[in-house]
């Protein structure tokens, strides 16, 4: 399965904010959207950078609360891991496994296709696993 058919189900939405922003401004809209990542892009719409739950639970820890009024460029991962629609999901699972990140902007020719988190991963896998296992059953009773 490729990352195309996470996508065609998910949906393309992809929450992003500007690098000038501040750590809270970007906790409430994470908490807001009820999502754990956005993508930091500037005003072309280039991808910058992309702020974590993570990378603010670390603004804090290194800076204290007044790390909450830091701009999100300070804190920002600046090295965005990108993929491909065609990229199979084991691949993406390795990857955010390997890289520990959660989360995958999909982008071709320049452009920003959707965003991909390890919960869409598992959930799709978990969906084809269930598939392969009742046709195994079904199999298995007609025969």
């Amino acid at each position: 399965m490729t990352v195309a058919r996470i996508l065609a189900v998910k949906g393309r939405d992809v929450i992003s904010t500007q690098p000038h922003r501040t750590l809270r401004e970007v906790a409430a809209l994470l908490s807001e959207k009820n999502i754990g990542a956005v993508l930091v892009s500037g005003a072309d719409g280039q991808i910058l950078g992309i702020l974590s739950e993570r990378d603010i639970v670390c603004a804090i820890a290194s800076g204290g609360a007044g790390a909450l009024e830091d701009a999100v460029s300070r804190h920002m991962t600046a090295r965005v891991t990108t993929a491909t629609r065609d990229t199979h999901v084991d691949e993406i699972m390795e990857c955010m496994t390997q890289g520990r990140f959660r989360h995958v902007p999909i982008v071709e020719k320049g452009e920003l296709l959707g965003i991909i988190s390890i919960g869409d991963v598992v959930k799709h896998r978990i969906a084809e696993i269930e598939h392969e296992a009742k046709v195994l059953k079904d199999y298995i009773a007609t025969a």
